[in-house]
């Protein structure tokens, strides 16, 4: 473990993004899957004008970008049996597939919900064989919606129906979905309304597919999976308070909760600095150590070490981004991470990396819609957006 917190201790800035014409916050990273014997192709990034842009991995060379327009995309997943696959959620009740070797700017593959659906959250599992997306809660209602994912390289721009929904589990906004990285039955759900729900999708009804709800008692922004064979379910919540759960422990006598912490701002010491969020979390399987990210308003970024005694700070990651960071990708292939935030930078770190040209990282905070409609005649916002 030791090694590992050193490697991550030693992550430099290796490449950083050109900043774009229409500079926007970068809300969601993912990696394409590495073909046979080559690395990782392309990272794509989900933003908040609505838009997927698509990087060369090595470069971070803008290549396309997808819109959805007047639709809001929410997250990004690549396939993870063909590369060139990229999905977002979308508001207007659909998840769309591209594919990046097409010219065209056109959605391969729409998957449709129902006419009130308005989908914030999305994943595919680990088979590419089922899609499933989250809700907003309207009137009432919130759905887990699942689609069969197979023969979208092959099919000609259609649209696909559900398969069926999961309707009574929530009773809020969905607000993340995550497969299990390994079997492809299970998916972890969490919401607004501070439920982690495990679920088996093999089961014949919603009741028997319902394996496990842990309480977050907030909230929940983040989720995932970690521990050996990926037995445990971990979030992050809205609040700041962290979560972490072992579902191997379901039938047992020990107790399912392995750490519960109200707050982390407060439970992390870190010296001539402070938290002030968390980003999300990452499992680093060939340490089987479970690490939270998080950072300050002014760019920098902090990981964090998961203990059942505790957490601790491990490494303070500096100078690469000017404002918050809002998204992050970790790649085990290269021991690597990716980062975005509200500066519009995407930042590549590698361990003991030397970043060969230095962008300017000063003053990039994007103004918000607010401040964009008060400050109507500031002439520095508009010489920034040039």
């Amino acid at each position: 473990v030791e090694n590992i917190e050193e490697q991550l201790a030693s992550l430099r800035i290796a490449k950083r993004s050109t900043l774009s014409e229409e500079p926007a916050y970068l809300l969601d990273i993912d990696v394409s899957t590495p073909a046979q014997s080559e690395g990782s192709r392309f990272v794509a990034v989900s933003c908040s004008n609505k838009s997927i842009r698509v990087y060369n991995r090595e470069t971070l060379n803008f290549l396309r970008d997808y819109s959805s327009c007047p639709g809001v995309l929410n997250g990004v997943r690549f396939a993870h049996a063909c590369d060139s696959l990229v999905f977002s959620a979308c508001s207007d009740g659909t998840v769309k597939c591209w594919d990046i070797r097409l010219a065209t700017e056109k959605a391969v593959q729409v998957f449709s919900g129902y006419p009130s659906n308005v989908f914030i959250s999305f994943d595919i599992n680990c088979s590419d064989l089922i899609l499933c997306a989250g809700t907003e809660e309207v009137e009432k209602d919130t759905f887990l919606v699942f689609w069969d994912a197979r023969g979208i390289t092959d099919c000609a721009r259609t649209t696909k129906e559900p398969l069926g929904v999961y309707s009574e589990s929530h009773n809020d906004d969905v607000t993340k979905i995550s497969f299990h990285p390994v079997k492809p039955n299970l998916v972890v759900s969490g919401s607004t309304d501070g439920l982690v729900n495990v679920f088996d999708i093999n089961k014949d009804n919603e009741d028997d597919a319902l394996i496990s709800t842990c309480n977050s008692d907030s909230s929940v922004s983040f989720i995932g999976w970690s521990g050996k064979d990926y037995r445990q379910v971990y979030c992050t919540t809205h609040d700041e308070s962290f979560c972490w759960w072992d579902t191997a422990q379901l039938d047992t006598e020990e107790p399912i909760t392995l750490l519960h912490v109200l707050d982390v701002r407060d439970a992390v010491c870190i010296e001539n600095d402070s938290l002030h969020y968390l980003v999300g979390g990452l499992y680093h399987e060939k340490a089987d150590k479970l690490f939270l990210i998080g950072g300050t308003s002014t760019g920098n970024i902090h990981l964090i070490g998961c203990g059942t005694d505790g957490l601790s700070l491990v490494s303070t990651l500096c100078g690469g981004h000017s404002a918050t960071v809002r998204s992050f990708c970790w790649n085990l292939m290269d021991e690597s991470l990716l980062t975005g935030g509200e500066d519009a930078q995407l930042l590549l770190w590698k361990p003991g990396a030397v970043e060969k040209s230095l962008a300017k990282k000063s003053s990039m905070k994007i103004a918000s819609s607010v401040q964009k409609r008060v400050r109507v005649h500031n002439s520095s916002l508009k010489s920034r957006k040039k």
